[in-house]
């Protein structure tokens, strides 16, 4: 399977490349405009030995011999090369973007029509099962039962609360019937006020190397239950988005989630 991978120099776009097994070509690889690997050749580790090859800033010139595009970059660079490889063999892609405002999902939900996106803000497996054990913890417990969200990543990360935290937080919701929109607290600074029955709160932490923590709290006046996962190393990420770009090659054009891939693979 012939695959191109956006933003090569970031965490990610290593770590995908350095578990592609021999079912996986690495055939492009982009970085943004002005970084200093944009137009240059480089060896690229992957999991099938070394590949020497040149990063592009242009997606569309990277995928003109590609089946798949796997995206862990920007919202706005996610965007521009989506619209880019419309006119390249790519039709199916993978999303592991986080941070698109309301304005840009609904710019990424009209690529459906032409991809089989894959789209999640975590495609670990551990996480994603957590996210049915959430839902059903939610959906069990009455609404007397508190909901708290904590997450912790690395310094670089830009969003918060993540991607991820924010899955676990709509998980919970559906749980109980709401919008997540409805019910989160994503700043405790500043409150004077009792905190409301139903609400999930969510709280945020940047610091070090972390991979990634997600804590998920269930507590009444008698107990508390928590659902929690650590990623120990980020190639569960990559090997997650692997298996997404593996199913979504036969799938045909529209959004999809990793619980998508899970369930039918």
């Amino acid at each position: 399977m012939k695959i191109v991978i956006a933003g090569i120099g970031g965490r990610m776009g290593r770590a995908i490349a350095q578990v592609s097994g021999p079912e996986f070509t690495v055939v492009g690889a982009t970085e943004r405009a002005g970084s200093p690997l944009a137009g240059s050749e480089m060896n690229l580790e992957t999991g099938a030995g070394l590949v020497k090859i040149r990063v592009l800033s242009d997606p569309a010139a990277a995928a003109q011999s590609a089946q798949a595009w796997i995206d862990f970059t920007t919202p706005d660079a996610t965007l521009h090369a989506l619209h880019r490889l419309l006119d390249t063999p790519v039709r199916s892609a993978v999303i592991g973007t986080t941070g698109f405002s309301p304005e840009q999902e609904e710019k990424l939900a009209g690529f459906r029509s032409h991809f089989a996106i894959v789209r999640s803000g975590n495609f670990s497996i551990g996480v994603n099962l957590m996210l049915r054990l959430v839902e059903e913890a939610a959906k069990a417990l009455s609404i007397d039962w508190d909901i708290e969200i904590s997450e912790a990543h690395h310094r670089y990360k830009l969003d918060a609360p993540s991607g991820t935290a924010l899955m676990i937080g709509e998980a919970a919701a559906n749980g109980r019937g709401r919008q997540l929109s409805d019910l989160a607290i994503t700043n405790y600074a500043g409150r004077h006020e009792a905190r409301q029955a139903g609400a999930i709160g969510m709280s945020s932490r940047r610091a070090g190397g972390i991979v990634g923590d997600h804590e998920t709290s269930f507590a009444s006046d008698a107990e508390m239950l928590t659902i929690s996962h650590r990623a120990f190393d980020r190639s569960i990420f990559a090997r997650g988005a692997l298996r997404a770009a593996r199913w979504a090659l036969d799938a045909k054009p529209g959004l999809y989630s990793m619980q998508d891939v899970l369930s039918e693979t």
